[in-house]
Formats: structure tokens, C-alpha cells, sequence
């Protein structure tokens, strides 16, 4: 009945009859699981390149990170290398990545109609960039077990910087609380108050962190301001003290001039009776202390005045240097009264026995020599010299012990100079025995 119908349903027939057969006979059938085979394997080759490309790119970050710490903090030779190498690691990850992705992108595992040998290649390719990529990861690993102690440093330093900018803003409040402090009690505190305000700006810097403008400068700025800060705060709490010591120095060197004012009285009588007994010699050049006195006594009032305006208009610096001015004007003052008196103290102690000062003066030039001789058949003509041109000073000066009035300041002197001259010797003896002359 078939064949009837015509040569060309006949062949249909045959066609028609023929599928049930293959597939009952397996030669089709095998084929298309081992295209499926095929496929699973290169799905898994390319899930597994997926992988390894996710632990690569997570692996590259950390290493990264760790990068960026040693470099915004160490910029040393090492420091600098170690960038360097990550450089050149990282254009090789990247071209690692780049031939993952191309390989990736080359083969569509998804299609329809997979021909086995594409998917062989795909598998093929993506187990191969999965080597790669596990390759270029255990790089990185091993380069970042390198960079550990450059690491370990950087995360030190950067471990310090915000205790170090804490404890510079706790400086400046604790600066700007004693400010206050010393505001309320009345005092205006200018200087303080000036220096203060100039660490506003530095203080800007310091809050936009280290990652602008890097840890080791962070950290020389915070501990600048934390040290310009607490200089600060230590001035302004000192100033109520400086206040009152400023207050007791006023008073103190008043008291002290109106006693200088009462033994200046007693300049005119002491000089009185050193023109009486001695001769002008003796005195001469103490005729202007009076005078002198009286000047640098009134100089020094009104250097007191100043510092007294100066402390009221709380300008401390004026104020302390007005009173040093004042000390000073009346130690000189002191100095000269006390002078007056003392002369004539020791005129009348050579005037009633020149032998005991002639006797000191020659025991201080025997006991030179002595030094000079000992351990020596002869002296050294570097002591000698000077010792027997002092016994020559010290014979004249006793040989002018003569007349009415004799010269006795100008005795004193002489004798002083003997004896002075004497231990210059003595000094220099010990000096050059010391280091074994």
C-alpha cells in the first residue's frame, strides 16, 4: 500500500520509519550524552577559573591595602622597592585577568548546539587560566609575606596617630580652659590668648587626617601642637602667680631702696673721715658716689613706677623687665656704698698694722716657691720668673709705706696683685703636674 502511493511517499515512509530505529539502536543517543559530558566538564572548568579569578581579585586587594599603608607611611629606599614590585605584580594580574576574561568571553558554554570539540577548548582554555590565575595568587601571597615587616612598622606608626592627635585636642582644651580660668579671675591674658588662636589653623590640618597629608607629618603636627599648647596652658595658669610675684617685687625692691636711701647717709661721714686720715689717693675715687647714688636711686624709682603701671596694665613683659632695670640700678648703688665703707675699714686695718698685710702677702709668695722647688734642684724659669718679679712688686710697695700720709690704697693694691700673682703660679704648678710635665 506504501509503495502504491508513489516513489515519493515511499521514501518518506522509509524516513519516518527509520528514526524509531536509531534511537532504539543508541548510535544518536550516545553522541549527545557525551556532548553533554563535554559541556558539564567545561562548565566546570569554568566555574572553577571563576573561582580562582574571585580569590586572585580578593587576594589582590589585601595586598593593595597593605601597599597603601607602608606607602603613606614609609618612604624610605625599601619602602619604595616594595611599591615598585607591586606595581609590576599587579600589570601582571591584570594581564592574567584580561586573558581569563577573553577566554571566558571566546566560548558561549550556554548555546544550544555545543559542538564537542568547542567545549574541549573551552575546557581546555579555562583550565588553563585557572592555573594562571592560581599562579599569579600564590605571587601575590608570597610577595605580601615579603612586605610583613615593612607592613608591621607602617601599622605601628599609623596605631600612633590618632592617640597622638587625641592628646593634642585634649592639649588645646585643656589650653583653652585655663584661658577661661584666668579670663574670669580678671586677668585679659593677651599673649596667650594670641598664641592660642595661631593653633586654630594647624588643628584644621591635623582633622584632615593622615591620609592627606600623611602619618610621619600628622605626627609632627600633633605633637607640635599638643607641646605649643600645653606652653600655652602652663602660661596662663602661671599668670596669677607672675601677677603676685610681680606685686612682691615691686614691694620688696621699694623696701630695699628706702634702705639703700638710709645708708647712702652714711656715705658723706665715712668719706669725711678718709679725707681727714688719709691721703687723697686713698679716697679720690669714691668723691662721685654720692651723687651717684642718688641718681641710680632715683632712676630706680622710677623704673619701679613703670613696672607698677606696666603690672596694672597687665603688660608683663614691660612690667618684669622695668624691675629688672631697678635691681640692677640698685645693686650697683649697694655696691658702691658698701664700697665707701669697706675702704676705710681696711685703711685703718693696714694704717694701724701694715706688718700683718706685708706678712700674708710674702707667706702667699714663699709658699709659691715652695711648690716651685719641690722635686727640683732649680725652678722652672716659667715659675721663677713670675715669683721673683712679685717679691720685687711686694719690697716696693712696703718701701713706699713712708711719709705723713702714705699711699695705703695704693699698698692694698700692690699687695693684692702679689698675692694674686702668686696663685696664678701655684694654678699653673698644679696644672702641669696634673698632666704629667
Amino acid at each position: 500500500m506504501v509503495v502504491q502511493l508513489g516513489a515519493g511517499l515511499v521514501v518518506a515512509a522509509v524516513g519516518v520509519a527509520a528514526l524509531p530505529g536509531s534511537f532504539a539502536g543508541g548510535g544518536t543517543r550516545s553522541w549527545w550524552r557525551r556532548n553533554e559530558n563535554m559541556r558539564a566538564d567545561a562548565q566546570a572548568a569554568k566555574d572553577a577559573a571563576a573561582q580562582a579569578f574571585y580569590e586572585l581579585d580578593s587576594t589582590q586587594r589585601d595586598v593593595r591595602i597593605s601597599v597603601e599603608t607602608v606607602k603613606a607611611v614609609d618612604s624610605s629606599p625599601i619602602a619604595q622597592r616594595a611599591v615598585g614590585e607591586f606595581d609590576e605584580l599587579s600589570r601582571r594580574v591584570d594581564e592574567t585577568s584580561g586573558a581569563y576574561i577573553a577566554a571566558l568571553d571566546a566560548h558561549d558554554l550556554d548555546a544550544t548546539e555545543l559542538d564537542t570539540g568547542v567545549a574541549a577548548r573551552a575546557r581546555r582554555e579555562l583550565e588553563q587560566s585557572r592555573q594562571q590565575l592560581l599562579r599569579m595568587k600564590d605571587e601575590l601571597e608570597k610577595y605580601h609575606r615579603t612586605l610583613e615587616p615593612l607592613l608591621s612598622r607602617a601599622e605601628s606608626q599609623l596605631a600612633q596617630v590618632a592617640p597622638a592627635v587625641e592628646r593634642a585636642k585634649q592639649a588645646l582644651l585643656a589650653a583653652t580652659a585655663a584661658l577661661d580660668a584666668v579670663r574670669e579671675a580678671g586677668l585679659r591674658a593677651d599673649e596667650p590668648a594670641r598664641q592660642l588662636a595661631a593653633l586654630g589653623p594647624e588643628l584644621t590640618l591635623l582633622n584632615e587626617g593622615a591620609g592627606r597629608h600623611g602619618v610621619q607629618e600628622t605626627l609632627r603636627r600633633a605633637g607640635e601642637v599638643m607641646r605649643r599648647a600645653e606652653t600655652v596652658r602652663g602660661e596662663a595658669e602661671h599668670l596669677p602667680e607672675r601677677a603676685r610675684e610681680i606685686d612682691r617685687r615691686v614691694v620688696s625692691l621699694r623696701t630695699r631702696m628706702e634702705a639703700l636711701e638710709t645708708k647712702a647717709g652714711t656715705v658723706e661721714p665715712t668719706l669725711s673721715e678718709l679725707r681727714r686720715r688719709f691721703s687723697s689717693e686713698c679716697w679720690q675715687d669714691l668723691q662721685r658716689v654720692p651723687q651717684q647714688t642718688a641718681e641710680s636711686v632715683k632712676a630706680a624709682r622710677v623704673k619701679l613706677d613703670e613696672a607698677a603701671t606696666a603690672r596694672d596694665g597687665q603688660r608683663w613683659a614691660d612690667a618684669t623687665a622695668a624691675l629688672g632695670t631697678a635691681r640692677a640700678l640698685l645693686n650697683t648703688s649697694d655696691g658702691a656704698v658698701a664700697a665707701v665703707g669697706e675702704r676705710l675699714r681696711q685703711l685703718t686695718e693696714v694704717e694701724r698694722d701694715p706688718k700683718a698685710e706685708i706678712d700674708r702677702t710674702r707667706f702667699a709668695v714663699r709658699d709659691a716657691q715652695r711648690l716651685a722647688m719641690a722635686g727640683r734642684s732649680a725652678p722652672d724659669p716659667r715659675h721663677a720668673g713670675p715669683l721673683d718679679a712679685a717679691v720685687g712688686r711686694l719690697d716696693r710697695a712696703v718701701e713706699g709705706l713712708t711719709g705723713r700720709h702714705p699711699d695705703y690704697w695704693h699698698f692694698l693694691r700692690e699687695t693684692a696683685g702679689v698675692r694674686e700673682a702668686a696663685a696664678q703660679v701655684v694654678q699653673q704648678i698644679r696644672e702641669d703636674m696634673g698632666s704629667g710635665h
